[in-house]
């Protein structure tokens, strides 16, 4: 395995690409370069024969994403079968967790934003980056119980699912259940073909599924159903044993080109020139919900869980690693910046300022995160509990990844 390819797969290297990237576009985006780059962004891009024609920045932000959303979806498949989540026994726990850290941003949020129309962004402080929690983890929290990491992971898959739900049932306009009906029966085509994929036919099976890929994405589109629906739908049915491999060969593409180039569209907004009163609710109402509710209510109801864990559960974490994970939680980043460009698609003023409230939110968890758990990364060593964290070496990676993000 090349050096390019093990530091993409790193957990810290693409945590810290997502942020610089990110603050790049912000950067750009308040400089005299700004008129230049939203002019191509904004240029239109048309798929002939078809109705496709999107701007540049919505090709990013519905298709090149959909392959995150894709790569999502197969870690999602792999911890709800064989992994984390894969028994209510093992799941309870972190999934109170996580609706605690659901709940109580969206309470968090709805009362500072009011009922006026910044109340639409309540689903916004909801979302947990995964990369980012696990990049903190690695760069902070070396020594660790395994417990905790497996906590952290479990929540910002849970995190994952309901913030795909948002986005396919809040986020659905103008519903063609046509082209829906169309872009499912594509989807079962892609996972009949996905169990296909053996022997000399490989590579010719390989390229029918990503056309049929490509169809399901353009026919979700086109339906009314945010695109990046489709990439978690085709992950969800991948044939498991194709799966594995697959999420393995993307990765690094997707963390070294596909979330920088997000996070660089999403995060390219002017930052507003006005009296702090005169912002939107919603600014306010994220920049709080989204480190204090996940912190809040993640710590809350993952103390609750851990009193009232059914017998035979994994051993309870401690509370002060229970308030390390809410910290954690409140990375919002890459679905939190995805929910805020839809929630307020119709008012680029709010929008800009739910975005930069995004960013700014989620560095402030990102701080509080890194001291807590390194904090207790070293309470734990100095207990004498702390793992080993030494990476494994190339042949165990290759012989282990699909067990690992």
């Amino acid at each position: 395995m090349s050096r390019t390819s093990r530091l993409l797969r790193s957990p810290q290297f693409p945590a810290i690409l997502l942020l610089a990237t990110a603050g790049l576009g912000l950067l750009l985006a308040n400089l005299p370069t700004h008129d230049a780059i939203a002019g191509l962004l904004g240029a239109h891009l048309g798929v002939p024969g078809t109705a496709l024609d999107l701007s540049v920045s919505h090709w990013v932000s519905d298709g090149v994403l959909a392959i995150f959303f894709f790569v999502v979806a197969l870690e999602l498949q792999y911890e709800l079968t064989r992994g984390e989540l894969n028994s209510v026994r093992v799941a309870i726990q972190p999934a109170i967790a996580a609706a605690g850290g659901i709940l109580v941003p969206i309470a968090l949020y709805l009362w500072i934003a009011g009922s006026d129309a910044s109340s639409i962004g309540w689903p916004i402080p909801t979302a947990t980056d995964i990369a980012f929690a696990l990049g903190v983890l690695a760069v902070f929290g070396r020594g660790l119980p395994s417990a905790v990491r497996a906590f952290l992971l479990a929540l910002a898959i849970l995190d994952d699912i309901v913030g795909i739900v948002f986005i396919a049932v809040l986020f659905a306009h103008g519903l063609n259940l046509l082209l829906l009906g169309l872009g499912v029966l594509a989807v079962i085509v892609f996972a009949v073909l996905s169990r296909q994929l053996r022997g000399r036919a490989t590579p010719v099976i390989a390229v029918l599924m990503v056309i049929v890929g490509l169809v399901a994405w353009g026919l979700f589109a086109a339906s009314g159903v945010h695109a990046t629906i489709a990439g978690v739908m085709l992950g969800l049915v991948m044939a498991p044993r194709a799966a594995d491999p697959t999420r393995h060969a993307l990765e690094p593409w997707v963390n070294g080109l596909v979330l920088p180039l997000f996070a660089f569209v999403a995060a390219f907004v002017v930052i507003p020139q006005v009296p702090l009163e005169e912002l939107s609710p919603a600014f306010f109402a994220i920049l709080v919900a989204l480190p204090v509710g996940k912190l809040v209510g993640i710590g809350a109801f993952g103390a609750l869980a851990q009193m009232i864990r059914p017998r035979g559960a994994p051993p309870a974490i401690r509370f002060p690693d229970v308030l390390a994970a809410g910290a954690l939680g409140g990375i919002g980043f890459t679905v939190s910046l995805l929910l805020a460009n839809l929630a307020f698609a119709g008012d680029a003023a709010v929008r800009d300022q739910a975005i930069l409230a995004v960013l700014v939110g989620s560095v402030i968890a990102l701080i509080v995160a890194a001291a807590l758990v390194s904090w207790r990364a070293k309470v734990h060593r100095a207990l004498g509990d702390a793992e080993d964290d030494e990476p494994a070496d190339e042949s165990d990676e290759e012989e282990t990844y699909g067990h690992e993000r």
